[in-house]
């Protein structure tokens, strides 16, 4: 079991007493931490004062609930302020390094602890997601006899990394990234603070670098703070000062780090953001959207085949080209590689934005396949089978078949569908790009079939 927060000297009975400052050699963010509400950052929609998380917390009555949010938005800060108000007994677990060994120990020694002091224990899981099923399990019997009180923090989200049975007996609250003005607030706090910052030291820094580390750490205070004493600690030293200017940071900064989990959540938000963007027939938001994607280094090819599914899905025959544009950008993205495999994608991407959209290949598909589902898969029509054998033809397979091109128009007046099914449409072209085309030859192969049935 990982002890995450400091304990005092009796590790079984943390009691909200307050932990030990960090020490001075310890990194910037952690010494700026904030250790109570006034100073902790961000987050008024649910901390602010008379909100009812706040209030529970200062009145010691929390229940079990999953703190859920991007990386450097207080998770952990806020598991500290709650560790140093309670009055029951306060447990900390890593899910990198504890085990079910170490979860069944504490567990046993809530319920014994209920039992003989009628005092709960509150069960802090940082990165509760990296625990597997039998994991989280091992916790659910303690929550539901009401023997401890369970926060977890996790980065994912909820309702794929949590157990159901364990998550509905939580309450999720959803902490955002900061906002620039937050992150430029807390950073100008650090430089000032003598105690625990940089205001002992002799440093002036420039509005626009405080700007400059806001907008590139993303709404993460640790990133921020981070990157702040690293700027410092670079920067030149002029009559005895450290003068940190924009240009500075950017010298201490290689590649912004942009927020991304290639098997997380957020992979699957910005797809679909991509996705949605293109079908709005918005380029610019497209594009915008590709380029986080590719920045954040997500694999190329996963892209394009994305973009390929949406030549079909989405402008299917209004633009038959786009499927052929499509591969031809897959193929250029393979053969180049990266970075030169991006302007590949990005030329697909404005053309698919921009090219007339019909989903009528896909509606076709998925409602041939429920009527392959559902309906009773009948035999395929006697004139529609191929007839190899005299057996075949004796059993009339291929009789009343008639050879397109031997009719006028090179269209017959014979239903290919099995009889229960005669007269249905699956596919419904638009009046968008090609499609138009496409609707007026069938409308008139159906005018030709309507007058020979009614001249014969």
């Amino acid at each position: 079991m990982d002890l995450l927060f400091p304990l005092d000297s009796d590790p079984t009975d943390r009691g909200g007493a307050a932990a030990p400052p960090a020490a001075a050699g310890a990194p910037l963010a952690e010494r700026m931490r904030p250790r109570t509400f006034d100073e902790y950052v961000g987050q008024d929609e649910i901390l602010a004062p008379g909100r009812p998380l706040r209030q529970a917390i200062e009145r010691d009555l929390l229940q079990s609930i999953i703190l859920w949010g991007p990386p450097g938005t207080g998770k952990t800060t806020l598991a500290r302020i709650i560790a140093d108000t309670t009055r029951a007994r306060f447990v900390s677990f890593s899910a990198v390094l504890a085990g079910i060994k170490e979860i069944r120990e504490v567990m046993g020694e809530a319920e014994r602890n209920r039992r003989t002091t009628g005092r709960r224990t509150i069960v802090f899981i940082d990165e509760i997601h990296r625990f597997n099923k039998a994991q989280q399990d091992a916790f659910l019997p303690r929550v539901e006899a009401g023997d401890i009180v369970l926060i977890g923090a996790t980065t994912e989200n909820p309702s794929f990394e949590v157990n159901a049975a364990l998550l509905s007996r939580s309450k999720v609250f959803v902490l955002r990234g900061l906002t620039t003005e937050e992150v430029t607030g807390l950073l100008a706090r650090a430089i000032a603070d003598a105690d625990r910052g940089l205001g002992a030291e002799r440093v002036e820094v420039d509005a626009d670098a405080l700007q400059t580390i806001a907008l590139t750490t993303n709404g993460d205070a640790r990133a921020a703070l981070n990157l702040l004493e690293l700027s410092v600690a670079a920067a030149p030293i002029d009559d005895g000062v450290r003068r940190l200017t924009a240009a500075r940071v950017q010298e201490s900064l290689q590649r912004k780090a942009l927020l991304y989990d290639k098997n997380g959540e957020e992979h699957y938000n910005l797809i679909s953001a991509l996705h949605k963007s293109m079908r709005n027939s918005d380029p610019d938001a497209a594009v915008y959207w590709l380029a986080r994607m590719v920045e954040a280094g997500e694999d190329p090819l996963y892209i394009a085949r994305r973009l390929v599914r949406f030549a079909s899905e989405d402008v299917g025959n209004a633009d038959p080209q786009a499927l052929s544009v499509a591969m031809a950008a897959r193929d250029a993205v393979h053969f180049m590689g990266m970075p030169e495999g991006n302007t590949a994608l990005a030329q697909l991407t404005i053309y698919l934005a921009t090219a007339p959209k019909s989903n009528a290949v896909y509606e076709a598909y998925n409602q041939a396949a429920r009527h392959a589902h559902e309906q009773v898969a009948e035999p395929v029509p006697l004139h529609l089978r191929n007839a190899p054998t005299r057996l075949m033809k004796q059993l009339d397979y291929g009789k009343g078949y008639r050879y397109a091109h031997g009719e006028p128009d090179a269209v017959a007046d014979m239903s290919c569908l099995p009889e229960s099914l005669a007269g249905q449409k699956f596919y419904r072209p638009t009046e968008r790009g090609f499609e138009k085309e496409i609707k007026r030859r069938l409308d008139g192969w159906e005018q030709i079939k309507q007058k020979r049935r009614t001249t014969e």
